[in-house]
């Protein structure tokens, strides 16, 4: 398998990428915690203010750590310099 393959969906060990709503709570004394809501969004808690992107790297953090996969995998799609955010994780195939 090539680099472009592991990049092209489809590709074999990888899915269509999954988008999750999240609400941020930046500068919170819970963080780093998720939460899910009766809405269906996450509720993201971290420690980080946001300042110069800080909380949104204290967000990919703490995704990472709930849903089990890496730092890398989670990507914030919509929602930089918001509460609100639409992040990305590639959907692995067993």
């Amino acid at each position: 398998m090539t680099p472009a393959d592991r990049r092209t969906p489809g590709a074999p060990g990888i899915g269509r990428p999954t988008r999750i709503r999240v609400r941020v709570k930046p500068g919170s004394r819970k963080g780093p915690l998720v939460e899910d809501g009766p809405d269906g969004v996450l509720t993201v808690y971290v420690r980080e203010r946001a300042v110069d992107g800080a909380a949104n790297a204290g967000v990919v953090n703490a995704l990472a750590a709930h849903l089990g996969c890496r730092p890398a995998d989670v990507r914030v799609v919509t929602g930089h310099t918001a509460r609100m955010k639409t992040v990305e994780i590639p959907q692995r195939e067993a």
